[in-house]
């Protein structure tokens, strides 16, 4: 996508509207139906990968609703979002590897430019992958963002072009080493990974728009942009989406069982 059809021009909600974090965690944990819903039978393992300038840490509300339901979990390993991507996506890939080497098929679950680093390794290992959530994930283009926070990935770049370790660099956003984590961005998903990706108009952090992933089922919220981790309406689109991969994996076993 060029600057000049860039959708990071089009208007971003307010971003007071992310003070909303607080209540929407309040309203997930006195979430009765939430708490005792039932797990899905065989419940897939899922990777959690967190956002920009985010941590695993900001992900542990959803991890711990994943491990109540009998989900394995595995974490990306970072501290902060903010490497570059074909770096991380690279890294993540042999994370996701290892993780997959005794169990089914993987759902990647990605907040933000977790949300891409997840798509790619879905193009990347169709073998092991059968799920792919979105939340907030500007996949059609990842400066459709507020200005604050596109000041903030200016300022991470310039560090990087002084070559400080653990950060990109202006060249990734246009230079060699990020061409096939873009490319990656808008290839087609490989058959049987089910995709979803979460938006929300009231986002204050990211342009709506820049979420429709045309490879993905496009589901609306009314959430933060941060508090897409803890919002009760995510969580049941998750709980529908880890239902339909668990169903898909059964339905693989007995072709696998044939095939050996």
């Amino acid at each position: 996508m060029s600057a000049q059809d860039s959708v990071a021009e089009s208007p971003v909600a307010p971003v007071w509207g992310e003070l909303r974090y607080s209540g929407e965690l309040v309203r997930l944990l006195a979430d009765g139906d939430l708490r005792a819903s039932r797990p899905p039978a065989d419940a897939p393992p899922v990777l959690l990968i967190p956002g920009f300038m985010a941590g695993d840490a900001s992900l542990a509300v959803l991890r711990a609703w994943l491990r109540r339901r009998g989900h394995r979990v595995a974490m990306s390993g970072m501290l902060a979002n903010v490497d570059c991507a074909e770096r991380s996506v690279s890294r993540l890939g042999e994370h996701l590897r290892r993780f997959a080497a005794d169990c089914d098929r993987v759902v990647l679950v990605g907040q933000s430019r977790g949300g891409g680093f997840a798509r790619a390794l879905a193009v990347r290992h169709p073998d092991i992958v059968v799920g792919l959530v979105m939340l907030g994930s500007p996949v059609r283009d990842s400066l459709a963002v507020s200005p604050s926070v596109r000041r903030t990935v200016r300022w991470v770049a310039q560090l990087g072009d002084l070559r400080l370790p653990g950060l990109f660099s202006t060249r990734c956003r246009d230079g060699a080493c990020c061409e096939a984590f873009h490319a990656d961005l808008t290839a087609a998903l490989p058959p049987g990974i089910h995709a979803i990706s979460v938006y929300s108009r009231s986002d204050g952090i990211v342009d709506w728009r820049a979420c429709l992933d045309p490879e993905a089922e496009a589901v609306e919220v009314d959430s933060s942009h941060c508090g897409m981790s803890v919002h009760p309406a995510v969580y049941r689109v998750l709980d529908r989406a880890l239902r339909t991969c668990a169903s898909d994996i059964r339905g693989s076993r007995p072709a696998a069982r044939a095939r050996r």
